[in-house]
């Protein structure tokens, strides 16, 4: 029954806009709790950013979401093996640009220096004080990207998580999200974010 759609005239459309939709997690009530996602459902609801262009739809989705992104300040890097790719490299290169300062643990710190990305080593939880925790406490971070593999990295990532949590910091754990943080933070400090109602688009 039927046909094959190679049978129609069909044309790809060009969108004049995007749409980025964005969960709503009730995290900021639940002190402590670890913010990772599960199977289970846990979001409360969901908003909408829609712009002419993917990046700006994704930051009006993130201040939609009340954890607006911020334009400066030092965004902290800790990723897993399969993630040490193109995608994070981009995104740390282009926050670089934007003027941020860049802190990653052991790993991640010796593979962005190998790609020739400056940032500042910082220690993991086990390895002692002064340690990311404490600058997350602190106030010294702004931004996070986090990706983790394992039970014991899983583990070992809790408390930065809860700190993030508490401190009201953007947490990225896949790195096609941190790659899209780090493109709409670029392209909303080159120039305004225009605010539109629904109609119009």
């Amino acid at each position: 029954a039927g046909e094959p759609l190679s049978n129609f005239d069909l044309k790809s459309p060009t969108p004049s806009h995007f749409a980025v939709k964005e969960a709503v997690m009730p995290f900021n009530r639940f002190p402590g709790v670890d913010a990772l996602l599960g199977p289970e459902m846990r979001s409360t609801g969901e908003v909408m950013g829609l712009d002419k262009t993917f990046e700006r739809a994704f930051w009006k989705s993130q201040l939609g979401a009340s954890t607006p992104l911020p334009t400066s300040g030092t965004v902290f890097i800790s990723v897993k093996e399969d993630d040490k790719n193109s995608t994070i490299l981009e995104a740390a290169n282009i926050l670089l640009k934007q003027g941020f300062n860049i802190l990653a643990t052991g790993g991640t710190s010796s593979w962005l220096n190998d790609n020739g990305v400056n940032n500042t080593r910082v220690k993991k939880v086990y390895e002692g004080q002064p340690n990311i925790v404490d600058a997350l406490k602190n106030a010294e971070i702004n931004l996070i990207f986090n990706t983790t593999q394992g039970s014991q990295s899983l583990k070992d990532s809790r408390a930065i998580r809860a700190a993030a949590l508490s401190n009201k910091i953007c947490y990225y754990t896949t790195a096609a999200a941190s790659n899209a943080a780090a493109k709409a933070i670029k392209d909303t400090q080159n120039s305004e974010v225009e605010v539109n109602a629904l109609q119009n688009y």
